[in-house]
Parts: structure tokens; C-alpha cells; sequence
């Protein structure tokens, strides 16, 4: 996995007088959790936007002047009006600890169910992985060249050496579903039969208002 370097300072006082100073500084106050004790520390907001506003994850490394230590994002606070940050915890990482962190799903290739007019619907976004840090993926791939309409993808698919996914194996990735405009695919009839599992959606149905778990 990537990694982003976050420059900050270490914090002598954590009151809410010099908490509400920093971020009048511009600021961002943290904490990193997980190690003998708790880190404060504060670093400028721009040194986040990589870190935050991004679809991306990464692990991170937080320079203190010389000090150096490795963390995931842990939870992060914004204002409920301007949307600033007003708070970031971190959870420290070590090389020989596993660590579990949710990780993206991409889907790559074209699917034959698409082609013959279908929808792909995208159920789960994101899955919680566990693995040593070096073996954390940028993302995790789902190809659904193969998957014809009424097709499920489900997470005992996406197995690997490197990493263990956090969920039960029947846990659903994405479907095509039929529509209006689909076409008749050899072999389609059996496997939609297969795959509904009793589950009929409307042609009219939206994605924007599909159920998505993250």
C-alpha cells in the first residue's frame, strides 16, 4: 500500500484553550493510538487533504521533527457547518502486527451481461482486510468480465494468499440485474434463474438508491 508522509509537531498541552489556538492557527490537533501511549500532535490542515479527501487509503507516516512513526487513519471529526477538520485519531502500526483496515473494490473488465443490456449494481464498496502492513492492497480487484445478468459476485471469489478478508464468504460484491433493454445471452435463462435467489428487481430501480454496505 502507498504511503504519505504528514509533517508535524508534538503538543505539550491538550486543553481546550490550546486546542481551540491551533485550530485558529490553522491547525489540526491528533492523536495517535496504539503504542506504550498516546501521541498529541498537530500538523497543518493542507497536510491532510491527500490523506482525507480522496477515495484512495493509505498508511501514513508522521514525522515529528526527527521522530518518525507509522499509523492508519483511525477516525476523523469535521465541523458540522464548515466541514474543517477538527480532529484526527491515528492507530500506530507496527511491521510484524497485523492490522485491519477497509480497503476499495474496483471492478475491472466488461461484463457479458452489461453488453447484453443489463445493469451492474455495486453492493459493497469497501471490505475490512486483515494482513501484516506491507501486505495491505491499494484496492481490491473484482473482475466481472464473466458475470452474465442475474450473476452475483460473492467475497469467497476475491480470496488471496496475502490478505484475509473480514467478512463471510457469501458476502456480495455486486450483480448484474436484468432491465428493460436486455438482450437474450446463450446460457443466460439458467444462470439467472441461479443467481436471483428469489430476489426480483424493478426495471425502473435506480442505483442512487441501492442498498450499499462500506
Amino acid at each position: 500500500m502507498k504511503s504519505i508522509t504528514i509533517k508535524g509537531s508534538k503538543r505539550e498541552s491538550v486543553g481546550k484553550k490550546a486546542t481551540k489556538a491551533l485550530r485558529n492557527a490553522g491547525m489540526v490537533p491528533c492523536v495517535v493510538y496504539g503504542g506504550e501511549e498516546p501521541i498529541s500532535f498537530s500538523a497543518e490542515e493542507i497536510a491532510f487533504k491527500n490523506l482525507v479527501y480522496t477515495p484512495d487509503v493509505h498508511t501514513v507516516v508522521i514525522d515529528l521533527g526527527g521522530e518518525t512513526v507509522k499509523a492508519i487513519l483511525q477516525d476523523i471529526q469535521f465541523h458540522p457547518v464548515t466541514d474543517r477538520i477538527l480532529h484526527i485519531d491515528f492507530y500506530q502500526i507496527f511491521d510484524d502486527k497485523e492490522v485491519t483496515m477497509e480497503i476499495p473494490v474496483r471492478t475491472t473488465g466488461n461484463s457479458r451481461g452489461v453488453r447484453s443490456g443489463g445493469t451492474l449494481r455495486i453492493v459493497t464498496r469497501k471490505l475490512r482486510v486483515k494482513a501484516l502492513p506491507e501486505n495491505l492492497p491499494d484496492f481490491i480487484e473484482a473482475d466481472i468480465t464473466d458475470m452474465r445478468i442475474g450473476n452475483k459476485m460473492y467475497t469467497k471469489s476475491l480470496k488471496t494468499d496475502n490478505y484475509k478478508i473480514m467478512h463471510p464468504d457469501n458476502t456480495v460484491i455486486c450483480q448484474v440485474r436484468t432491465s428493460r433493454t436486455a438482450i437474450a445471452d446463450d446460457g443466460d435463462d439458467d444462470e439467472t434463474a441461479e443467481g436471483a435467489e428469489g430476489e426480483e428487481v424493478p426495471a425502473t430501480e435506480t442505483d442512487d438508491v441501492a442498498a450499499v454496505k462500506g
